[in-house]
């Protein structure tokens, strides 16, 4: 029987399509985009050896090696028993594949049947849509997390949207006491350039006096030649954290003049553009710096102060983030290297210009 058998009922052949244009939808940012697939694992929630099997089986076949295979012995399966072991495994609650292999061998003698073993059970079980297996057992909402193809909005101009987010950063650095510590970072990341505007790092939990401090420093012009995004957004894109929804961010957005969007409850698609960013300080800059959290090193030596720890981060987005192409607008986010023009330094203050 051959390797790449297929199934042969069009809503088989519906599921695994589907299962494949997820598959690519996943692997592109890793083919087109350069994102390594150890970041993919963990923005994805999918293993290592997966994302580089799928890898592998891309660059053999293409989108066509995407498609999930039909285990060897599915032949020898009866098709009716095929669907009760499918309809099984996709059933509330979930059954192990010892009790479903039970109730498939009941129904097949039965029937009269070719029994069924241990192993082709499983085979058909784990040959399932992923996605499908997921909407069965933990409802639509998961799956609307974790398998929704999400259409990628593009503000129209700089300054018209900007992200605000926090994230804790993988390493461990000195507090004032000589402690060691781990440090939190709110990034303020503008929609359309995927410039970073402004930032913070900070120790403790986030809290909306550092989100306004982290705000502050977008809006103001630096004194840095290699940063001059500033300005005032018209829309300030948020989750639902407490310091997003404080009367002291509202305050802001009120005497400074913008708005404040709320993504939506449970879904952290939204946010993508600003956990990118954030994990791209946390595997090109932080991997480099004495005290970096990783898998192989649980306990590292904190070295860092938070102001070198600072100076560090700035010195990264101002010098390489923001002088090299991103590969979504396949521009810099540096001010007019991106359709739309600069970033507008309005509303800052009654003297100051456009600082591009």
């Amino acid at each position: 029987m051959a390797r790449d058998q297929r199934f042969s009922t069009a809503g088989e052949t519906a599921v695994r399509e589907h299962t494949a244009k997820f598959r690519w939808h996943v692997l592109r940012r890793h083919v087109e985009d350069g994102t390594p697939l150890t970041q993919l694992a963990g923005l994805e929630g999918i293993g290592v050896r997966t994302l580089q099997r799928w890898l592998a089986a891309y660059r053999r076949d293409g989108v066509a090696g995407l498609l999930p295979v039909v285990p060897k012995r599915a032949r020898r399966t009866h098709p009716e028993l095929q669907t009760l072991i499918e309809g099984l495994a996709l059933s509330k609650p979930k059954l192990s594949t010892a009790a479903i292999t039970r109730k498939a061998q009941a129904k097949a003698t039965q029937r009269g049947w070719p029994m069924v073993s241990y192993s082709t059970v499983r085979a058909i079980v784990t040959a399932l849509d992923p996605g499908m297996v997921t909407l069965a057992h933990q409802g639509s909402a998961a799956y609307r997390d974790n398998y929704e193809m999400i259409w990628r909005h593009r503000a129209e101009q700089p300054n018209a949207t900007w992200q605000a987010d926090h994230t804790e950063l993988n390493i461990v650095i000195l507090d004032t006491n000589q402690q060691p510590v781990r440090p939190w970072m709110t990034g303020i990341l503008d929609d359309h350039s995927r410039a970073v505007c402004g930032y913070m790092v900070f120790l403790g939990a986030p809290s909306a006096m550092n989100t306004a401090l982290a705000l502050r420093h977008g809006i103001w012009p630096k004194n840095d030649p290699d940063w001059p995004m500033c300005g005032v957004p018209d829309r300030l894109y948020v989750d639902h954290g407490p310091d997003f929804t404080s009367d002291h961010l509202a305050q802001t957005a009120k005497d400074v003049r913008f708005e404040i969007i709320y993504s939506t409850v449970a879904r952290p698609q939204g946010r993508g553009k600003s956990e990118r960013l954030f994990g791209t300080i946390n595997t090109e800059l932080l991997a480099d710096l004495p005290g970096h959290l990783s898998q192989d090193q649980r306990h590292p030596k904190p070295v860092l102060t938070l102001p070198e720890l600072d100076a560090a981060i700035g010195s990264f987005i101002a010098e390489t983030y923001h002088q090299r192409e991103h590969p979504e607008i396949d521009a810099t986010p540096r001010p007019g290297s991106v359709m739309g023009g600069c970033h507008d330094c309005r509303k800052v203050s009654m003297t100051s210009t456009c600082c591009c």
